[in-house]
C-alpha cells in the first residue's frame, strides 16, 4: 500500500486525514507538539476555564463540513447568533461602525456621511493598496479614525504595505440607505452585517472537541519534531534520529518553517520563505468571578492607546467554558517578526491588558480575577503585505515540483477559516491520491 504522511494535526491536517480515510488509504499524522490540534488546540484549566487559540467559532455554510463537525461531537453543540460590537473613546458601538454612525459625535458623523456619499460607487483601482482601498471605500475620515487604527494594531504594519486580495466579506461596504439609516437616531438600523451571523461551537471542552473523534481513529505520532524532509529519498528525519519513509506527503506546516527543512531547497526559495510575514498573537486569558461582562461575545478596539485589538468572551460561545457564575475574557495583542517584534517577556503584558480592560469598563475594581495566564499563538494570521504574492508563487512552484502537497492557512498561506482549512486538507490529500 502507498504510505501517506500528514504533517500537522490541525484542522487542515485532519481534513487530509479524513479524505485519506474515505479512500481507504493508510496514513500516519505527525506533530512536533505533545498534543494534537494545531491552532485548533484548546487550553483546559483545572479551575474549569476553557480558552481556544483565539476566538474560534464555526460559521461554515458548507453542508459537508457542518455535518462532519456535528457528527464528531454527536450533535452536542451550541448554535447561537454572534454578538459583536466596537469600542472607541469610551463608546460601545454596534457592529459594523459604518452602519451605526448615530452612536458617534454628530460632527464626526456628518464628515463621514459627506465623504461616503460624495464617492459612493466610485471604482477602485485593482492594484490599490489597502490604505487606498479604505479611503476609496469609506472616505478619509472614517478610514483614518477606525479601520486604519485597528488594522495597524492587528496587522502590525501600515495599511499602505498591504494588498487587498484578502478582504472578501471581511470589510462590509453598506449602501447609502444603510449608512444614512444608521446615522439617524431612531431610524431602523442595520444589524447582523458581520460576515459571521449564526455560529456553532461544542458544548464542552472548547473548539478542539471537534477534532477528538478524528484523533480517536487516526494514527498519530506526537512530540515528533521534524528536522529534515528529503523529497528525493522520500524520507522524514526527526530530532530523535528516527527516519520514516513515505510515498506521498501532505503538509500543513507553515511555509517559513517548512522550507528550511527541505533538503537541497534552492536559495531563491529559501529567500522567498524569509519574505513571508505573519503575526504572533499574545493571548491574555482571564477568568472573572462574574459572567455579565458584556453583551457582545467579540469586541473590536479602535483606540491607539489600548494595547489589544480584540477581546473574545469564550463563555458566551458556550457557558461550559467557565465555572457556573463566572466569565472569561481573552485579549489579543499582536506582534510580528517583520514589523513589530515580540517583547522579551510577553507575560509582562498581563497587567497592562487588565488596566486597559478596567478603563474600558469590562472589568470592575470589585471583580475578582480567578485566572491570569498568557498563551502564545506563534502563527496567528498571514500578513498580506506587498512581498507576499511573489514569495508564495516561488514557494508553491517549488513544492509542486518536489511533490510536497501543501494545505491549510499556513501551507496555502492565506486567510482560510476553519471550514476552508479543512477542505484545503481534503483537496491536498486528493491531489496526492491522484498521483498514486
Amino acid at each position: 500500500m502507498t504510505r501517506f504522511a500528514v504533517l500537522g494535526t490541525g484542522m487542515a491536517g485532519f481534513g487530509a486525514g479524513h479524505a485519506l480515510e474515505a479512500a481507504g488509504m493508510p496514513f500516519v499524522m505527525y506533530d512536533r507538539n505533545p498534543y494534537y490540534g494545531g491552532h485548533t488546540h484548546s487550553l483546559r484549566y483545572d479551575s474549569g476555564f476553557v480558552f481556544d487559540e483565539g476566538g474560534h467559532v464555526s460559521f461554515t455554510k458548507h453542508a459537508h463540513v457542518r455535518d462532519i463537525l456535528a457528527e464528531n461531537v454527536k450533535g452536542e453543540f451550541e448554535e447561537r447568533r454572534l454578538g459583536a460590537d466596537n469600542y472607541w473613546k469610551g463608546l460601545r458601538i454596534p457592529h459594523p461602525v459604518q452602519c451605526n454612525l448615530a452612536k458617534l459625535p454628530p460632527d464626526l458623523s456628518v464628515d463621514i456621511l459627506t465623504e461616503y456619499a460624495s464617492q459612493f460607487g466610485s471604482t477602485l483601482a485593482p492594484d490599490a493598496s489597502y490604505a487606498e482601498w479604505l479611503v476609496g471605500a469609506y472616505g478619509k475620515t472614517f478610514a483614518s479614525t477606525f479601520p486604519m487604527v485597528y488594522g495597524h494594531k492587528y496587522h502590525t504594519t501600515t495599511m499602505d504595505r498591504l494588498t487587498t486580495d484578502w478582504i472578501g466579506p471581511r470589510m462590509y461596504r453598506p449602501s447609502l440607505d444603510e449608512v444614512f439609516r444608521g446615522a439617524i437616531a431612531g431610524a431602523k438600523q442595520v444589524n447582523g452585517a458581520h460576515y459571521v451571523d449564526m455560529f456553532r461551537y461544542p458544548k464542552v471542552g472548547g473548539f478542539k472537541t471537534y477534532l477528538e473523534a478524528f484523533a480517536g481513529r487516526y494514527e498519530m505520532r506526537l512530540d515528533h519534531k521534524l528536522v529534515e524532509i528529503d523529497p528525493m529519498a522520500k524520507t522524514l528525519r526527526f530530532a530523535d534520529g528516527k527516519v520514516e519513509s513515505y510515498d506521498r506527503v501532505v503538509s500543513s506546516i507553515p511555509l517559513p518553517e517548512l522550507i528550511p527543512l527541505i533538503a537541497r531547497a534552492p536559495d531563491d526559495v529559501r529567500s522567498a520563505a524569509k519574505q513571508l510575514a505573519f503575526t504572533t498573537a499574545v493571548l491574555i486569558n482571564l477568568g472573572i468571578d462574574r459572567e455579565d461582562l458584556s453583551n457582545a461575545g467579540i469586541t473590536y478596539f479602535y483606540d491607539e492607546d489600548i494595547i489589544f485589538s480584540r477581546v473574545n468572551l469564550p463563555h458566551m460561545f458556550s457557558p461550559r467554558n467557565a465555572p457556573p457564575g463566572c466569565g472569561t475574557i481573552q485579549a489579543e495583542v499582536y506582534f510580528s517578526d517583520k514589523y513589530r517584534p515580540l517583547p522579551p517577556d510577553p507575560s509582562t503584558l498581563i497587567e497592562r491588558v487588565i488596566a486597559d480592560l478596567r478603563r474600558a469598563e469590562f472589568i470592575r475594581e470589585t471583580d475578582k480575577i480567578l485566572l491570569k495566564d498568557v498563551a502564545m499563538n506563534r502563527y496567528a494570521n498571514v500578513i498580506y503585505d506587498v512581498d507576499r504574492p511573489a514569495a508564495v508563487a516561488t514557494i508553491h512552484g517549488f513544492l509542486n515540483d518536489v511533490g510536497i502537497h501543501y494545505c491549510g492557512r499556513y501551507g496555502d498561506w492565506n486567510h482560510a477559516w476553519t471550514d476552508q482549512a479543512f477542505i484545503s486538507g481534503e483537496e491536498a490529500a486528493k491531489k496526492a491520491l491522484d498521483r498514486v
